[in-house]
């Protein structure tokens, strides 16, 4: 296949497949008794292991759920893949499943009419070529492709619920125009990774109103792709302390030496504890012969995860979140109560294909989300918690970029509650 296909050509390549097909979709779904949601869904690429590969998947067969195969809850519609590139898998995908592809997302929402004719919109602008900023982010069209779908529902004179996979945007003012679209013109805006809602091991949750003072996570990854995860590991458990979240006064990123000096500073007793605490709960450390050279202690992290980057969150109350982008495979989280000093810690389960599952489940609770938003009009939990962890990356890759100058945040004075429901993976 031609490694990057005209849309033109690509639809009329798989129009006959598609057209032809009865498709596994309506197979699952026709014994469905009652009128089913519709959604238009648009992706970057469909390839394998893209994101736009594990949604569409589920979306359009299903997902292993409470120990039985759970159908879609909703039909899609439409789909819009931009980009074609080599190993595409979307021809197949789009036959298998008896899908309808449009050549803009315009012609998706309205199903090739003048007026919106779905009943939600899934996102998915992860992965794929496109350009990246003077700070090395890559700029994916979530902002540009949310922008078009508020179009539609402007000119149509009604919205639907929307999905909006990983951060907003690379840019600040952007992602408070999306959350600003949403509450202006009154539809249900999710969005987000799978780290907040995966399992846990142990499967804890943080009360509502628990009086925390810190909190930690310790991952893997890289900037302005997995600081997001890690921030969002963070936050689903931050965002229950008391008080409920009042927003970010400052960000400062640091990387490798100068990162453990500040992070052996006197101010920083509790982080450093709360840090070797969520290295405890990894299955995926750093090892010579088959286990650690030394006990898992703070002298031992220095030494060991000496090339890592750092984010040092300070909140407008007094909070502070830490990330560690560090040489291990799992993420963690280690959180302080103010009251009594004890630690509460887990890992955020997340069996990546080729390092422990070849489904990447960690997905099904997400996919299983956007289903019932669509279906139920709700989300889940709150869209502030995307927009303030978009507005930490944003002021994380700034910071790095000046050198680890601290960066002052005031536009992330983003207050909201945390749901009752914790919303992870428990089935």
């Amino acid at each position: 296949m031609n490694p990057m296909w005209n849309r033109r050509e690509f639809i009329a390549s798989t129009a006959a497949f598609s057209g032809a097909t009865i498709g596994l979709q309506s197979l699952l779904t026709a014994d469905d008794s009652k009128p089913r949601k519709r959604i238009a869904f648009l992706g970057t690429e469909v390839r394998t292991h893209s994101h736009a590969q594990h949604f569409l998947d589920r979306h359009a067969m299903g997902y292993t759920w409470g120990g039985k195969w759970q159908k879609p809850q909703f039909d899609i519609a439409s789909v819009y893949i931009d980009q074609h590139p080599e190993g595409d898998l979307a021809p197949g995908r789009i036959a298998k499943y008896g899908l309808k592809d449009f050549p803009t997302i315009e012609e998706a929402l309205t199903l090739g009419t003048s007026k919106l004719a779905v009943d939600g919109v899934v996102i998915i602008a992860e992965h794929g070529k496109y350009p990246d900023n003077d700070r090395g982010q890559r700029r994916y069209p979530r902002y540009e492709w949310f922008k078009r779908v508020v179009k539609v529902f402007e000119d149509s004179g009604k919205s639907v619920p929307v999905f909006n996979d990983k951060h907003l945007s690379t840019v600040w003012s952007e992602c408070r125009e999306m959350v600003e679209d949403s509450k202006r013109l009154g539809f249900p805006f999710l969005a987000g990774s799978s780290l907040p809602v995966t399992w846990r091991m142990p499967s804890i949750d943080m009360p509502l109103d628990t009086p925390l003072k810190e909190s930690v996570c310790v991952c893997y990854g890289g900037v302005d792709s997995y600081d997001i995860h890690g921030l969002e590991t963070a936050q689903c458990m931050s965002e229950r302390r008391k008080g409920g979240e009042v927003g970010v006064r400052s960000v400062q990123a640091l990387r490798d030496e100068s990162l453990w000096q500040v992070l052996s500073g006197a101010d920083y007793g509790d982080t450093r504890k709360l840090i070797v605490s969520a290295l405890t709960r990894s299955h995926n450390l750093p090892v010579e012969t088959g286990y650690p050279s030394a006990p898992v202690d703070w002298d031992w992290a220095v030494k060991t995860l000496s090339k890592s980057i750092g984010y040092v969150v300070e909140h407008r109350d007094g909070f502070r979140t830490t990330l560690l982008l560090a040489p291990i495979r799992d993420f963690n989280y280690a959180g302080m109560r103010s009251d009594n000093g004890e630690i509460i810690s887990c890992q955020m389960y997340l069996p990546m294909p080729t390092h422990g599952s070849t489904t990447a489940d960690f997905f099904n609770p997400l996919a299983h989300h956007i289903e019932t938003l669509v279906v139920d009009g709700k989300t889940p939990y709150p869209v502030e918690r995307t927009l303030l962890t978009s507005g930490m990356v944003i002021a994380g890759v700034e910071s790095l970029f000046q050198k680890g100058k601290t960066i002052e945040t005031p536009e992330l004075a983003v207050p909201y509650r945390a749901y009752p429901d914790s919303a992870y993976w428990r089935v």
